[in-house]
């Protein structure tokens, strides 16, 4: 199979679900089979996928927009500096780029500042074959910003009924802002054996081929109160073991 150009990957779920985590390990999944160079989005108000990642953040398009309302140089279009301050938001690493996106302070419509970002974010897309994007809880972020077309979305849940259920909200809420998808799929995150019957119940509707779980890991709690990237998680942690072989199983095919 030819190797698909601008694969978009959409991360989806409720705060503290671990979908930041996951987004991450999917960034050190595309790395470690090649399938590279990648863009990472963090598109969630609360930006800390480059934590998960390893790295610093100086600008986000979020101060951009600030910015461009009031202290755009004279004799500079809003266009060029609006593409100069996405340049300059962009971080890059070895085998992928991060960008995030945060959010404006201030009072205001900011209709003119997103249709500008997503004018040079689409044109940027065109340079990756992968795309991974943090959303927030809900789809609306990613709709404003790109029209592009979604590959895979990921919705993350912990594995509580509640979690699950905003999950299938989310799951809908797709198909009510008309976001073009191409496949949905459901990783039940922090996941114990015991839950087994209860998580087999909720995910029902979801269908037996779109749900996976995530086992819970202490790793991933250590490196959380160490302060330690997520990404760099040992070979041997559950959860970094089982978010590969769903990894595998969902997008191993495109590299071929």
């Amino acid at each position: 199979m030819v190797k698909k150009k601008g694969y978009t990957i959409a991360m989806a779920g409720k705060g503290g679900t671990g979908k930041t985590t996951l987004a991450g390990l999917l960034v050190r999944f595309l790395k470690e089979h090649e399938m590279t160079p990648i863009l990472a989005v963090d598109a969630d108000a609360n930006s800390n996928l480059n934590e998960v990642l390893g790295l610093e953040v100086g600008e986000t398009l979020g101060e951009a927009r600030e910015m461009m309302k009031k202290d755009v140089p004279v004799g500079m279009t809003k266009d060029i500096f609006i593409e100069m301050k996405v340049e300059q938001a962009l971080v890059e690493a070895n085998g992928f780029d991060l960008m995030v996106m945060g959010r404006p302070e201030g009072p205001g419509c900011y209709c003119a500042a997103n249709s500008l970002l997503s004018k040079f974010i689409e044109r940027m897309m065109d340079n990756y074959p992968y795309l991974v994007v943090d959303n927030e809880a809900g789809m609306e972020h990613f709709s404003r910003l790109t029209t592009k077309y979604i590959d895979l979305l990921l919705i993350v849940s912990d594995s509580s009924r509640r979690g699950i259920l905003s999950a299938r909200r989310i799951y809908d809420l797709v198909d009510e802002l008309n976001i073009r998808v191409g496949r949905k799929y459901l990783l039940v995150n922090q996941y114990r054996d015991k839950l087994e019957g209860l998580v087999t119940k909720e995910t029902g509707t979801f269908g037996p081929d779109s749900v996976s779980t995530i086992p819970e890991d202490d790793l991933i709690y250590q490196f959380d109160l160490e302060g330690k990237p997520t990404v760099e998680l040992p070979p041997d942690s559950v959860a970094l073991q089982a978010a590969n072989e769903v990894f595998e199983k969902l997008l191993i095919e495109i590299s071929e």
